[in-house]
């Protein structure tokens, strides 16, 4: 007795692959247009510039420094290390203001040369999913919690601090060195 089609494609309820093929992309085109609860913010443009502009002229708390490892210079505007040969400037940030008894300056680097502002402020950084700590810190600047991320377990850790009401803010930072490197927002 012949097989006959099922409505899914396949015959006596096996799937063939095109079923199967059309299904995983729904799955991943749907990851895709997932939307997520929050939002990475870089350093602004203005600073960044700001920097530029106090190393041309002489600042002795501007260094141009060049990077000579892959993954040992960070620029906090494009969020992305920048390449052994590549100038940055090295300047302190304040990440939380002053007057807070988590109130820290500490050293970050930006590009020497104008670099793209970080735009896929919905996405986590792929150069920053190893080596950061997550800080999350409420209204008046004070540290509700922590989290180390190494790996792929970024959006859901950040999603966990989020989900905190009292949590205002995280900012990742280095968890070698503790340096500032981005602010995540409720999106």
């Amino acid at each position: 007795m012949p097989r006959r089609p099922t409505e899914r494609g396949g015959h006596n309820g096996i799937r063939c692959p095109k079923f199967v093929d059309a299904r995983i992309q729904r799955l991943r085109l749907a990851a895709v247009m997932k939307t997520s609860k929050f939002r990475i913010t870089p350093l602004p443009t203005e600073v960044a510039e700001a920097a530029r502009r106090s190393a041309a002229n002489g600042a002795p708390d501007h260094a141009i420094v060049v990077a000579d490892s892959p993954r040992g210079f960070p620029c906090r505007h494009c969020l992305r290390f920048a390449k052994p040969g590549e100038r940055v400037i090295l300047f302190t940030y304040a990440a939380i203001p002053s007057g807070h008894p988590y109130s820290e300056s500490g050293p970050v680097f930006v590009h020497a040369a104008p670099c793209e502002r970080y735009a896929a402020t919905h996405e986590f950084p792929v150069d920053f999913r190893n080596g950061r700590v997550m800080r999350a810190y409420n209204s008046t600047f004070d540290m509700i919690d922590a989290e180390i991320v190494n790996g792929n377990e970024a959006e859901a850790i950040i999603e966990k601090l989020l989900q905190n009401p009292e949590t205002a803010f995280v900012d990742a930072r280095s968890v070698t060195r503790g340096c500032y490197t981005f602010r995540i927002q409720r999106a």
